[in-house]
């Protein structure tokens, strides 16, 4: 029986670094997946040219969803690098509109213990939208990692990311690469974190660890089964 999956991730290309080679795999068996970001990704940066840099951005995001075979891209509205400014209610009632639109079995978002903070609310917003009330259709919850922000946060803090299901993307590793290059001005040179040859190479680590040749991997939230 085919799935409903949304992705709700804090900004345009966090879906495709976290979970893009899974998107495609759900994409791959027939399963209907939609992205939800709750920001444009670019408004927190001191320059004149926001309006253009986010329409760039929106327009990445759609080429992104073409390559993974998403089916619809929303982006909301709250502030870049500022939704702890925002009340919590507001976050979720907007995300409740959409989960009631959508009605998914599957959620994929952020982990909790993120150095960025839109990441951290988002994942906390996602539980609190997602509550398992006795009608929830949302049966697995899962988060994903995020280079430049996850391994990023600090350790002491007592939420490591700890994944413990993971998802066999050798065959699906090339459609993440392609998605990714989608968003080209938002990649560095390696060895930054957040390039494109780390992603690969992460795959691989990823991959390595359960013996296949890549791999996502992400921490179980919720599991029903």
């Amino acid at each position: 029986m085919c799935k409903k999956v949304l992705v709700i991730a804090a900004h345009p290309d966090d879906e495709v670094i976290g979970c893009g080679g899974t998107i495609a795999n759900h994409v791959y068996v027939g399963d209907e997946v939609h992205v939800l970001f709750m920001t444009d990704g670019v408004s927190s940066r001191k320059n004149n040219t926001i309006k253009i840099e986010a329409d760039f951005r929106k327009e990445s995001a759609i080429n992104a969803s073409q390559i993974l075979g998403v089916k619809s891209v929303e982006i909301l509205s709250f502030p870049d690098n500022s939704m702890d400014a925002i009340p919590r209610l507001d976050i979720v009632k907007k995300m409740e509109d959409v989960l009631d639109k959508i009605k998914p079995s599957v959620v994929y978002t952020h982990h909790q213990g993120d150095l960025n903070i839109d990441h951290s609310i988002t994942c906390q917003s996602v539980l609190t939208a997602c509550r398992p009330y006795p009608s929830q259709v949302v049966k697995e919850i899962y988060s994903f990692e995020i280079v430049s922000s996850t391994e990023w946060a600090s350790p002491l803090a007592g939420n490591t990311f700890t994944p413990n299901r993971f998802v066999d993307i050798s065959k699906t590793i090339d459609i993440k690469i392609s998605a990714l290059r989608a968003y080209d001005q938002e990649m560095h040179d390696f060895p930054h974190s957040r390039s494109i040859e780390n992603i690969e190479h992460l795959a691989k680590w990823r991959g390595a660890s359960i013996g296949v040749l890549s791999a996502e991997c992400f921490s179980i939230i919720r599991q029903c089964v």
